[in-house]
């Protein structure tokens, strides 16, 4: 096996490298005077299993195109088989045309990285289920709920609502709610732009409960606070969110600090920006991923992985 690491989040990958056990690969990763992209892997990797690291968060172009040509640099040194490792799947919300004359971007990403040599693909948590059938590959898809769910049963929240804050997180919010035996509610929205989300109707119950949003996402967090204000308009008590991918903009962290949310669960699958004292409990998925890698490499069932361990007391 052998691991190496993009720069768009070296931290996860370095805590997933100490986890397995095995050192971060030596990669050079430079910038030509105009800007285009130089890599070169340092070490011999023939006939090795090459995991690469990378999610394609922000800056989302520079990011997917520096693991397509550390992928091609695999492939070209003889890898035996490469493994994509992205923790966050960017242009994900592309996933279908909705609008005349518009691209499918997600599809588009998957078959530049299959052109570019990707064997298999190692993901989490993506913005649509259906993304997986992009793929001509194996695609494996994590999921990040059982990391939210061990912190959430260590906050004692048993006998909250869980709250889809849009009809696309529902299915979520229902695997949460199993999970934790709690009700579940759903948020109606209307998006008016990239960025402005209206919520116009509430369905279940929740005044005087504390409430946990979920999603898989959130970039602008209009839809999660836009979701929050209708709760505490409902009689909500506490009102906390678990997103599993904080791809945050500056705009974002300014409504979270003016909304009803008192918390932000998420994990480092990003690099997390300054929130500027929002509250944020930020969980690692290192050990998920790691475990995933092992037993992809081990050729062996990942279906445990998604199954919630509960700590014993």
């Amino acid at each position: 096996m052998k691991l190496f690491s993009g720069n768009a989040n070296r931290p996860l990958a370095e805590r997933i490298a100490a986890y397995l056990g095995e050192p971060l690969g030596e990669v050079v990763i430079n910038r030509f005077p105009d800007g285009e992209i130089f890599v070169k892997i340092v070490e011999n990797i023939r006939g090795r299993d090459v995991f690469i690291l990378q999610p394609t968060c922000q800056p989302v172009n520079e990011n997917l195109v520096e693991m397509l040509i550390m992928v091609d640099a695999a492939r070209r040194a003889s890898a035996a088989r490469i493994t994509a490792v992205m923790p966050y799947f960017g242009y994900g919300r592309q996933d279908r045309k909705d609008q005349p004359r518009v691209p499918i971007t997600a599809k588009l990403v998957a078959n530049l990285l299959v052109a570019a040599g990707v064997n298999r693909v190692l993901t989490m948590d993506l913005h649509a289920q259906q993304i997986q059938g992009f793929f001509d590959i194996p695609a494996d898809h994590l999921y990040a709920q059982p990391v939210l769910l061990r912190h959430v049963l260590d906050q004692g929240w048993e006998k909250s609502v869980i709250v889809a804050p849009d009809p696309g997180s529902l299915k979520m919010a229902y695997s949460y709610a199993n999970e934790l035996n709690a009700e579940i509610a759903f948020a109606a929205k209307q998006r008016l732009s990239a960025s402005e989300v209206v919520t116009a109707n509430l369905v279940g119950d929740v005044e005087d409960r504390d409430c946990l949003l979920v999603d898989d996402m959130t970039a602008t967090a209009g839809t999660l606070t836009a979701a929050a204000r209708l709760l505490k308009e409902r009689g909500a008590r506490m009102i906390r969110a678990a997103v599993t991918h904080p791809i945050l903009t500056a705009a974002a962290c300014c409504r979270l600090q003016d909304s009803p949310i008192e918390e932000l669960i998420t994990t480092d699958s990003v690099p997390l920006p300054d929130c500027g004292g929002f509250p944020v409990s930020v969980l690692s998925v290192a050990e998920l991923l790691g475990e995933a890698i092992m037993r992809t490499h081990n050729n062996q069932s990942v279906t445990s992985l998604f199954k919630l361990t509960r700590r014993k007391e």
